[in-house]
């Protein structure tokens, strides 16, 4: 079940029409992919008629900024995060992380013409709620960091969508999606069998070496390796600007 505090932080966005799609693990529980998460994460528009609404939400839930950069939209629009703390009464706060922008993903326009609508039932309230979440592969995209923590959860978010899927019901959509992101060599395996066609077709390295019979676990790990290296590239010059940001802080106290 969804906590009834992220619920009520959904309904306050939403019931304040800002944009706004469920990423990071809340979204990986609803795809089958975790078991909890503690945060929430959230993908929002922060275009300059858009970011008011987004100011008047976060001012209706009392949501403090609890590290730099502060609230302002030219550091959403650069790519950094904006992280809050939310206070519920009888519960600990919440903190909700804000982005607008995410490296190796589609720009927020895109991401909401993709996006997914479910209505998530609060038990405690006795409501319902409906949120939109981050479509699957923009999901999936937005995963793939520099940290070791989102790998796992990047396999088992790509493994539930197969093993949903496999059965023979799956659309040349699906099965060019699994080709590209797919990280369980059994499953790889077992759909480059399935799909011969469409995996002589893929670019993949980590296809082509299961179709030349080399070492796909080996494949995996440079694949990984080099998309880390891209996100530590990435949020280099963005983290020299937090550091900045945090020892003028320091200097103001």
């Amino acid at each position: 079940m969804t906590p009834t505090q992220i619920l009520r932080v959904l309904s306050t966005i939403r019931t304040h029409d800002v944009p706004a799609l469920l990423m990071g693990g809340q979204a990986c529980v609803l795809y089958g992919a975790a078991e909890y998460s503690r945060d929430l994460d959230l993908a929002v528009l922060a275009t300059p008629p858009a970011f008011p609404a987004l100011v008047a939400a976060l001012g209706a839930l009392r949501a403090t900024v609890i590290a730099v950069p502060p609230f302002e939209r030219q550091y959403l629009e650069r790519g950094h995060a904006v992280h809050f703390s939310v206070p519920d009464d009888g519960a600990p706060p919440l903190r909700v992380d804000l982005m607008s922008r995410l490296r190796g993903v589609d720009e927020f326009p895109a991401l909401w013409e993709r996006r997914t609508t479910l209505a998530l039932s609060d038990a405690v309230a006795g409501t319902e709620v409906l949120v939109d979440v981050m479509a699957l592969q923009d999901l999936v995209a937005a995963k793939k960091t520099q940290r070791d923590k989102d790998w796992p959860m990047l396999r088992r978010l790509v493994d539930a969508s197969y093993a949903a899927a496999r059965d023979g019901t799956a659309t040349e959509a699906q099965v060019t999606f699994w080709l590209e992101e797919l990280r369980s060599p059994a499953f790889l395996a077992e759909l480059v069998a399935a799909c011969p066609d469409a995996a002589a077709r893929s670019s993949r390295p980590v296809v082509q070496a299961l179709l030349r019979g080399q070492d796909v676990e080996a494949a995996l790990a440079t694949e990984q390796a080099a998309i880390m290296a891209e996100d530590r590239a990435y949020w280099a010059p963005l983290r020299r600007e937090l550091e900045a940001l945090r020892r003028q802080a320091r200097r103001t106290e």
